[in-house]
């Protein structure tokens, strides 16, 4: 008789029965029903490439919340990869939050990616008056509510706030012992501070794989938005070469290439996998990972 495979229903069996990297893709929720189309086109054009898991960031507001739920859930029930749930603790009850994660369960989203979140606007974080305060009491709290396989935020980067890496590695730590079972990187471009924060952690005992999220800089104007995004200055001899390039097209390879440096040399470090944010988009992200998985 022949032998079925049943496919693995949580990011944590897939990380621990790789027989390799792992690729995953994230999308944001579209803006209005006028973008929808866009998210849609991505998903269509990157599923070829068969990600072995993809997410829908959680929308700071209210409307944009709605539609992760409702892209999540389109994804899980089309028959599409294991999905992702994202969650936040950003202006929400814990009734809110439950609601949430029903949902997401309904359709048979069980893996949770659990982040405090940022404040609408970028303003300064406030605790909903019957919420929870960070990212450790959100894992609890998923925990509490079922049989839920809960990821978290990692910095390759020292957090913005407070350029403590020590502290970062033990608040890592403290998501951990809540229940976290593994965890994705904010943007990063330099492959060193990966590698000093995964060393960091598991000196604490922290051993979930942690999967390095990436993203290709393919347009000049990228520079000071992915510096944000990524809590540090871009390296400086990267941007060198991108302010030095003499047309979009050699900016684009450059972007790229650094790219696809970084990919393969945190692999060959030992990362579980790699995360791609997409931006609703997929030329670049094809295009790394098919001369990854060319060169392997």
């Amino acid at each position: 008789m022949p032998v079925t495979t049943t496919r693995p229903s949580t990011v944590r069996e897939l990380l621990s029965t790789a027989q390799g990297p792992l690729f995953s893709f994230e999308f944001y929720p579209p803006r209005s029903e006028e973008e929808e189309p866009i998210l849609w086109r991505a998903v269509e054009a990157l599923a070829p490439l068969e990600p072995d898991f993809v997410s829908v960031t959680y929308g700071a507001t209210g409307s944009r919340r709605d539609r992760t739920i409702h892209a999540t859930r389109r994804i899980a029930v089309d028959g599409g990869p294991l999905t992702v749930g994202h969650l936040t603790c950003v202006d929400q009850s814990k009734a809110d939050i439950a609601e949430a994660l029903a949902a997401y369960r309904e359709v048979g989203v069980t893996n949770i990616l659990a982040i405090r979140g940022d404040m609408p606007g970028g303003g300064e974080w406030a605790q909903h008056a019957d919420g929870l305060a960070n990212a450790t009491e959100l894992v609890r709290f998923i925990k509490e509510q079922g049989d839920f396989c809960v990821g978290v935020a990692a910095f390759a980067n020292p957090h913005e706030t407070t350029q403590d890496p020590e502290l970062d590695a033990r608040i890592l730590q403290e998501k951990v012992e809540a229940g976290a079972e593994f965890a994705i990187t904010q943007l990063f471009f330099d492959a060193q501070p990966y590698i000093e924060m995964v060393a960091r952690v598991r000196t604490l005992g922290v051993e979930i794989p942690i999967i390095p999220g990436i993203m290709p800089l393919t347009v000049i104007t990228q520079i000071e938005r992915f510096a944000d995004l990524s809590g540090q200055p871009l390296p400086d001899a990267f941007v060198a070469d991108l302010r030095a390039a003499g047309s979009k097209e050699e900016v684009r390879e450059i972007g790229m290439q650094h790219c696809l440096d970084l990919c393969r040399t945190l692999l060959d470090a030992g990362a579980p996998g790699l995360q791609f944010f997409t931006q609703n988009r997929s030329k670049a992200t094809r295009e790394i990972l098919a001369a990854l998985k060319t060169s392997s």
